[in-house]
């Protein structure tokens, strides 16, 4: 298996990929694999439905750490629901009044009438008061938890090993900390105070239909349990389809991003039609899904009609039974049909809020696959006061794969010294990236071990080991911002002198002066309003600023033109000097003067000496500086 890094590279001067990345040529046009990982199913959520109760109980943790609001919310929709509850039997109560006063002949008590309404109208307005207050308060606690959780998801992606980005689409990661986020949101701001306010319903109108009449109350009942087993069928069947939706989801932003990303390249070969393909099945994938999703969750809500109308038929026909033989009044059978509403209203309300806080549950499980993926090793503790690093760097029987049963780096043993340059060459896929990203942890060893200056690497904090090496890889990597940003991400403190001195070295001051913003220059999301040339200098300028220790150059000037290329190897032999030097190179012009060049092939060293001696030895180094330079001669 060959060199694989994909995704960006926390905490290194510069972020980019490998040659690993020559092949995303294949993955932009057409290739499958690359949008799923290394397998279809890494990072995808199943459809089983069984986590739904841990689920569930990981959402009560995140919602738990606003517990005192949560229970303000509480308490203000118990009071809002008792409001509303004793409203119709006040009602039925105002008109008992009316027919009493009629039927009576005594004349109806205006009064007392009006008294009555004033207090329900008193009543639905505390409760409104309360609903407008609980709602308020509701809307901050969900999004606090929201910022919370979003937090968490960063800082998880800064400790995930870079093997599981790799494994990821780029699409679907951003889909979950995005999409799946916002949609749990308005699942929770949609869906909380609603399930709240219906339990509490229920259970108040219930318990007022006992105390008008108990006969009344179990015929209103007697609905409930097969709409809630209604309910419950229901919703099981749709909340698999719903995490299906969102995994498809998640794939077609992984397509789209990727062929966005690489449009330019899509339309240069010609694969349109292909890529045209795959988002059509991608859509089509989607579309299913969705559709069944929603179809099925919208089957609740008539269900639950239905068992109203039932409900509310076995009232009016029960209830005017008992009118007529004087067992119950007519403002209590009017509180009744009230309540009888009022009951299968939340029941409605329960099964379409089941849909959406489905969606959101769906959602909330492919965020916990992230958090809950294994980070990476154990960091150990900073170092105090760390001594100067000298640079000497030891392999000593390094064994590394990617996949397990594929080994690639078998027994390598390499001595760098101090200041020295140690060029890497080989064929494509030979193990040189790797070798580099092992020396910075972006991958732990299967076994050996690699020391920097006689310590063990893993006996380093990440953080600190990486501050100390710079890189400068092949594919450049830069953020929306200026130039100078740009430049000074690889020293925030460093002053303006600094920066322009870096420029000035590397030649970036060459062509900024060019543009009409100079270093003030934006640099767009995808850096393609700048020459490729232009922005490997600026990442050979960031390096230059950061001044580490160790350096690190794969393919460093592979985008620039043959003049600027012997301007800035000058420039680099001034960087070299007195630092270690790991040099990946496929120009073997570039690496003459390296004190040692170290020939690679399937993960082994198979030569390594000076220049004039790897010529001398006639073998697999000579082959390809003989071959690259009989072919441009040719």
């Amino acid at each position: 298996m060959s060199e694989h890094t994909n995704g960006e590279i926390p905490d290194a001067i510069d972020s980019s990929g490998s040659e690993e990345q020559d092949r995303e040529v294949l993955a932009v046009a057409g290739s499958a694999s690359q949008r799923r990982g290394f397998g279809p199913t890494i990072g995808m959520p199943g459809e089983q439905s069984d986590n739904f109760g841990v689920t569930l109980k990981r959402l009560s943790e995140i919602l738990g750490k606003e517990k005192l609001r949560l229970v303000i919310v509480l308490v203000m929709t118990v009071l809002s629901v008792v409001l509303i509850v004793l409203g119709p039997r006040l009602l039925g109560q105002a008109t008992d009044i009316i027919v009493s006063g009629t039927i009576g002949g005594d004349g109806i008590d205006f009064g007392a009438l009006h008294a009555k309404l004033a207090l329900v109208g008193c009543l639905y307005l505390a409760a409104w008061a309360l609903s407008y207050t609980q709602a308020y308060i509701l809307a901050g606690l969900v999004q606090r938890s929201m910022y919370t959780l979003r937090e968490s998801v960063e800082t998880k992606l800064n400790r995930l090993p870079l093997s599981y980005i790799d494994a990821q689409a780029r699409g679907d990661l951003l889909s979950r900390v995005t999409n799946d986020i916002d949609n749990l949101a308005q699942s929770l701001q949609q869906t909380v105070s609603q399930i709240l306010t219906s339990v509490l319903m229920l259970i108040g109108v219930a318990l007022m239909m006992f105390t008008i009449s108990p006969l009344m109350a179990v015929v209103a009942l007697v609905t409930v349990p097969p709409s809630l087993w209604a309910m419950k069928y229901i919703a099981g069947r749709a909340r698999p389809r719903f995490i299906e939706q969102w995994s498809h989801t998640g794939e077609l932003n992984a397509q789209a991003e990727e062929v966005f990303t690489g449009h330019a390249i899509v339309k240069s070969f010609g694969r349109q039609r292909e890529v045209e393909a795959r988002f059509r099945e991608d859509n089509d994938l989607l579309y299913e899904a969705s559709f069944k999703a929603q179809f099925v969750a919208s089957l609740i809500q008539p269900v639950m009609l239905f068992m109203g109308n039932i409900q509310y038929i076995m009232i009016a026909v029960v209830g005017g039974l008992r009118i007529s033989s004087g067992a119950i009044s007519i403002g209590d059978m009017q509180a009744l049909i009230q309540y009888a509403r009022q009951f299968s209203q939340p029941l409605t309300q329960l099964a379409s809020m089941a849909t959406v806080f489905g969606s959101g549950i769906a959602s909330l499980e492919r965020v916990l696959e992230l958090l809950d993926a294994d980070e990476e090793s154990v960091e150990q503790a900073d170092t105090v006061d760390p001594a100067p690093v000298l640079g000497r760097v030891v392999f000593d029987d390094v064994c590394f794969s990617y996949v397990e049963s594929n080994p690639l780096i078998e027994n390598l043993s390499v001595i760098a010294e101090p200041g020295q340059t140690v060029a890497i060459v080989g064929p494509t896929g030979a193990g040189k990236t790797t070798l580099v990203n092992l020396i910075m942890r972006f991958y732990d060893l299967d076994s050996g071990m690699i020391s920097l200056d006689g310590r063990d690497i893993s006996s380093f904090p990440r953080r600190e080991l990486r501050s100390r090496i710079g890189m400068v890889l092949q594919d450049t990597w830069l953020f929306a911002g200026t130039i100078r940003e740009n430049l000074a991400y690889g020293n925030p403190d460093a002053t303006e002198e600094q920066i322009l001195e870096a420029a000035r070295v590397t030649y970036v001051d060459r062509f900024v002066h060019s543009l009409p913003d100079g270093y003030e220059t934006l640099i767009n999301e995808e850096g393609d309003n700048i020459s490729a040339g232009e922005k490997q200098l600026i990442t050979i300028a960031r390096a230059f600023l950061a001044d580490p220790s160790i350096l690190i150059l794969d393919e460093a000037t592979s985008s620039v033109d043959t003049r600027t290329e012997v301007l800035i190897q000058e420039a680099m032999n001034a960087l070299r000097s007195q630092r270690t030097s790991f040099v990946i190179a496929h120009r073997l012009s570039t690496i003459r003067g390296a004190d040692v060049i170290l020939v690679m092939e399937d993960g082994r060293i198979v030569e390594q000496g000076t220049h004039d001696e790897l010529l001398k030895y006639a073998g697999a180094y000579a082959n390809l500086y003989n071959a690259q330079f009989a072919g441009q001669e040719t």
